[in-house]
Parts: structure tokens; sequence; C-alpha cells
């Protein structure tokens, strides 16, 4: 949805975007279908307590109310701040100690567009074991680094199964955010080699387990692997609210037993790693 959409654009979209009818949405919102017939059309003007109730309605991120109230001609309500702002230093502090939590085995914390932006010592350790060490510093985007043919690619094993579960939640996101910044990240990692035949191909029902497990392989070690994600609670803050933090679980006994060996000094590691992108990040 271009940035500069008017207030009765955007509502339009959004309504066809979460598959309302007008009768739907202003039941929802407790208004008359009339009168959101006359915002569609731009023949009435919102309040901003119109604006909220709307954005409500639709279940809209913090982001996307804060285009709504702008199309609007107010002010975003929502503030969105560097994760390194001060007043975000206990949310940082909680981050930190998931991050912990989860040694020795692999945690990172990523944004809505899978920019990585911080990492336990455990995800340093599995992506030094399979890249070798990243400069300090470097961009990383997960997304790349997972779709494109020359980072995580070529040591993931079920990389067609994998990828085509992670291109349908990228697809999901683009659904329901609107942002163009999703819309190019799920191009760009389309026009990957392979990526179109992969999505093309039919299901196997991968290995058969509960859940799909990322199976990495190099030089004879294999790991198999599978993730959770998380997010904050609650959030009041637009940073806050697209964080994603990423969890990985051994599925099986030799890979939970690498793991430990691994923090236990086995192989060479840095305190903390970062994982490659394959291109720089586009936010």
């Amino acid at each position: 949805m271009p940035n500069d959409a008017s207030f009765a654009d955007q509502l339009k979209t959004w309504r066809g975007r979460r598959g309302l009818a007008q009768l739907a949405l202003a039941g929802r919102a407790n208004i008359s279908q009339r009168h959101l017939s006359f915002l569609e059309l731009g023949r009435a003007s919102p309040s901003r307590e119109m604006v909220d109730r709307l954005a409500g309605a639709l279940d809209l991120p913090l982001r996307q109310h804060n285009a709504l109230l702008l199309a609007a001609g107010f002010a975003p309500e929502w503030q969105q701040r560097d994760l390194a702002a001060p007043d975000l230093a206990e949310v940082t502090r909680a981050l930190d100690y998931i991050l912990a939590q989860q040694e020795p085995y692999p945690a990172v914390v990523v944004d809505r567009h899978w920019n990585l932006l911080r990492a336990n010592a455990g995800a340093g350790r599995l992506v030094e074991f399979l890249v070798g060490p990243i400069a300090p510093g470097t961009a990383i985007n997960l997304a790349d680094a997972l779709v494109a043919p020359d980072v995580l690619r070529p040591y993931i094993v079920n990389w067609t199964q994998v990828v085509r579960h992670f291109i349908r939640s990228v697809e999901a996101d683009a659904r329901a955010d609107g942002l163009p910044e999703t819309a190019a990240l799920l191009d760009r990692l389309t026009a990957y080699y392979g990526v179109r035949t992969a999505l093309n191909q039919p299901s196997n029902g991968a290995d058969g387990g509960p859940v799909l497990a990322m199976h990495f392989q190099k030089q004879g070690t294999a790991l198999r692997l599978f993730t959770t994600i998380a997010t904050l609670g609650t959030p009041q803050d637009v940073t806050l609210q697209e964080l994603r933090i990423e969890s990985f679980f051994p599925i099986d006994d030799a890979t939970a037993t690498l793991l430990r060996s691994w923090a236990r000094g086995a192989t060479r590691t840095p305190e903390r790693a970062r994982a490659p992108a394959a291109q720089p990040s586009t936010n």
C-alpha cells in the first residue's frame, strides 16, 4: 500500500485485506454502515477517536495504525524507538536474559523483516561452524541467509521443505501488514535461484515428525533443530511489537550433546557472532 494513500483508500484496502464486508466492519466498530460507506468514499472525515476505533476493529499493527492516523490528518499515536534507547533498557535486559537462558542452544532477536538485532553465544557457535567467523558489526538478514544459494543453503539437507515453510510465513506477513518493505522482501526471496521450484513441489510431510526440523550437515557432522518464535506481550511501541525472538532446540540427543560440547569449548568459537547476510538490509 503506498505510503501517501488517502485515509479512504487505506480504509477500503484494509477492510479488503481482512475479508470484511462493510456491514461486518461497521458492526465491529459500532458505527452505521452508512457512516462507514461515507468514510470509504471520502464524503466524511473521521475524528481521531473514529480512526482509533476502526484501527482496533481491523486489528491493525501499531505501524499501520499510525499510518491511518497520518492519512486522516492526525499525529501518530505510537512511538518507534531504537532498541538502544534508554527508556527501553528494561526490555533489552529482558531480551538478553531470554537469550542467556537459551544457552547452550542458539537464539536470536530479529525485527519484522528478519534483520538480526541480537544473538546469543549458541547462535554464534552454530554460525561459525557452518560458515566461519563473521566480522563484528556486519549487517545481517537471516531471511537472505536462509534462502540465498550460497550461505546456509549448502548445509541444509531438507532446504526445500524449510524454505517452502519459511516463504509461506513471509507471504502471510505481507498479507497481514501491507508494508512495501515486506512485499519487497518477499519479491527478493522468491527471486533467488530454486525458490519457485521449491514452492511448486508437492509437500511430502517432511520426515513425519511432529515439527519440521532444520537438518544441517557439514563434513560428516549433523544437527537437527526445530525453532520457536516468541513476541513481546502488550507492546506500546512499534519497534517492540515487531520484535521476534527465535529459539532453536535440538530434536535428538546427538544434536543436544554436540551443542553442549561446543559450549564447553570442544571447538573454538567467539563469545558472540552474527550470521551473514546474502544482501544488505533494505530497511
